[in-house]
């Protein structure tokens, strides 16, 4: 089968390589589409994944075509959205249901072979079926989402809260989204780029400014939530200065390992701030599945483009220059 490779720090190519075969209680997915996040971009520089080799794409969607000797819960022609955490379950922090932050750590698509090929193999337990009437390449979106629903776990989520978002790329827009969904009392987002602006306001927020000392005539006491979604170090540090008191700042966007901003250990003590942070899928893989399948999102405007897997490299420069939004290869 052909699979996108990287090979090395800032060497990725798409190859031949063996048909995964399934374990007991795995299955192959015929995959439909695989999307591109910002975690692939520092596995392409030799940031995040343990070794390379590997085959990225940890957001994907399929059709079953083979299962293990052990697998009931799904049937070949089956279609699926794949999560792709592979928790130890054995270790500290397992036990104590946080999985995600596991010793063990490892992910498709990261540590083992992912879905940015013609198939992948996935255990059972980490597929979610697809009822009918949702579009299989479509329902990749379901990763991020479901990467979004653990941010919303670690915060308050009161009612008619006022959210204020950095970024407005795809996770930007699903933060946003799950906000009003979350009832809140409006929820204005930032970012440079004017074209994902435009998209943020054709979804219904609130308002969107270039520079949030352009919304401060409606917030000069600050925001009760503030979502980095960007892990751009410049936006990180204007954003802890805009929480307000008693007030939440949502680390969610991946940041460079050297990433260093300031923090002012007073004000976080006198005005109650709370500062935290989300990592990856935690028990939400599923509840996310069901928001999809419900409407959560429009996907026709999050999915901006779709590349043939043949121009994978092609993808990921396009996602580096910051065009457009959700981006996908189709094997």
């Amino acid at each position: 089968m052909k699979a996108a490779v990287i090979s090395a720090p800032g060497q990725v190519s798409v190859e031949s390589v063996p048909d995964p075969t399934p374990g007991p209680r795995d299955v192959v997915v015929r995959v439909f589409a695989c999307g591109i996040c910002g975690t692939d971009l520092h596995i392409l520089e030799g940031e995040f994944a343990p070794t390379l080799p590997v085959v990225p794409g940890h957001e994907f969607a399929g059709e079953v075509v083979a299962v293990g000797a052990e697998v009931t819960e799904v049937s070949t022609g089956d279609r699926v959205a794949v999560d792709p955490s592979l928790h130890c379950g054995e270790c500290h922090y397992c036990r104590r249901a946080r999985g995600n932050l596991c010793e063990n750590w490892a992910a498709i698509g990261v540590t083992t072979a992912g879905g940015a090929a013609e198939y992948a193999v996935a255990p059972v337990k980490n597929c979610y079926r697809l009822p009918e009437g949702v579009d299989t390449g479509q329902a990749a979106l379901i990763e991020p989402l479901s990467c979004a629903v653990r941010g919303f776990d670690v915060l308050p989520r009161v009612l008619a809260d006022h959210y204020l978002i950095y970024g407005a790329g795809t996770m930007g827009l699903m933060m946003m989204e799950l906000a009003k969904r979350a009832g809140a009392g409006s929820v204005n987002v930032v970012d440079i780029n004017p074209a994902r602006l435009e998209t943020a306001r054709e979804l219904g927020c609130s308002a969107t400014a270039t520079s949030a000392d352009d919304l401060l005539g409606g917030f000069p006491r600050g925001w009760d939530v503030v979502i980095d979604c960007t892990g751009v170090a410049a936006a990180i540090q204007d954003g802890l200065g805009r929480v307000g008191r008693g007030g939440t700042f949502l680390q969610f966007g991946v940041a460079a390992y050297d990433a260093r901003v300031q923090v002012e250990p007073y004000k976080i003590y006198n005005q109650e701030i709370t500062i935290t942070g989300s990592m990856a899928v935690l028990h939400s893989f599923e509840r996310a599945g069901d928001l999809f399948v419900n409407g959560a999102l429009r996907p026709e405007v999050m999915i901006s483009d779709r590349f043939p897997l043949s121009d994978y490299a092609a993808a990921l420069e396009q996602f580096k220059a910051g065009v457009g939004r959700k981006i996908q290869v189709v094997p």
